[in-house]
């Protein structure tokens, strides 16, 4: 008989840290992402707690984050372009994270809100590098 590890849901600060670390961990090392990450000068210590906040914002209702990651994200990509591909593996490597990890209504949300602010965030990058902002 095969003990299958009982999964928990995303429930506190300390739950969206380790996401949060357990996703750069992986992320850092990928081969499609992590220049996007090494070319922006990226710092873990300084990106982990404001990821922290803003996904504890997002999931947990908690209005710890003061930001705008369009800006930040638009802003980045006159640095180091972005493209889908990034979104894409930013995207599934955020799910893999989630699903080896959690499940429950929360960790479901984790990947449907990311899954829409990666949609609305390339919308709103393309927006900004069209001609006219068109």
């Amino acid at each position: 008989m095969t003990l299958t590890a009982i999964k928990r849901d995303i429930k506190d600060q300390e739950d969206i840290r380790f996401l949060v670390i357990e996703f750069y961990n992986k992320a850092l090392r990928d081969e499609v992402i992590g220049p996007v990450f090494k070319a922006a000068n990226f710092s873990l210590e300084r990106h982990i707690p404001v990821m922290v906040t803003f996904w504890e914002t997002i999931l947990l209702d908690v209005v710890s984050y003061k930001g705008n990651p369009m800006l930040k994200h638009i802003a980045l990509n006159k640095e180091v372009p972005l493209h889908g591909a990034h979104f894409d593996r930013w995207m599934k490597i955020w799910e893999e994270t989630i699903r080896v990890n959690f499940e429950g209504p929360v960790a479901d949300q984790a990947i449907s809100r990311a899954a829409s602010i990666g949609h609305l965030m390339q919308h709103k990058i393309k927006q900004a590098t069209a001609p006219n902002g068109l």
